[in-house]
């Protein structure tokens, strides 16, 4: 549920707001200073993560690093491998698997527990697309094989 709040901008913020609407079909004003707004909050919650745009939407990401849905979805295999795996033992073997530092890791983890639907949805979104990918090219490689009739 939404509660209105009246919000004063600076002409230069509110500027930069309009001007960003209008190069996202589909967004308002209000829809985006509510996301900047708490993708700023979380990132104040979650020193070391940052949003980026992409072609799926924005993201949690380390700064620097990868997304940290791609950092989740690396324990998770890292968990699928080595179920008796856990505590220090798997944090550094994540930061292994991932190349990122132990101060990375915890930062992604932190957030992981913060919002886990998030991620999780992101998770399970990037499995279903590289599955339907897999299948098309399954699919474009039998008919490359295929004799011609």
């Amino acid at each position: 549920m939404t509660t209105p709040r009246s919000v004063r901008f600076e002409e230069g913020v509110l500027s930069r707001l309009d001007r960003y609407v209008k190069e996202h079909p589909g967004s308002s004003s209000s829809s985006v200073a509510n996301m900047f707004i708490d993708e700023s909050l979380r990132a104040y919650e979650h020193p070391g993560v940052m949003f980026r745009p992409g072609p799926t939407g924005r993201r949690a990401a380390l700064s620097g690093g990868p997304d940290v849905w791609e950092v989740i979805a690396a324990l998770n295999a890292i968990r699928d491998e080595d179920p008796s795996l856990g505590g220090d033992l798997l944090t550094e073997e994540l930061a292994a698997v991932t190349g990122l530092s132990a101060s990375q890791v915890a930062i992604a983890l932190r957030y992981y527990v913060a919002y886990p639907d998030e991620i999780d949805e992101r998770i399970a979104g990037n499995k279903d697309v590289a599955e339907r990918e897999e299948q098309l090219w399954a699919a474009q490689q039998s008919l490359l094989r295929r004799p011609k009739a």
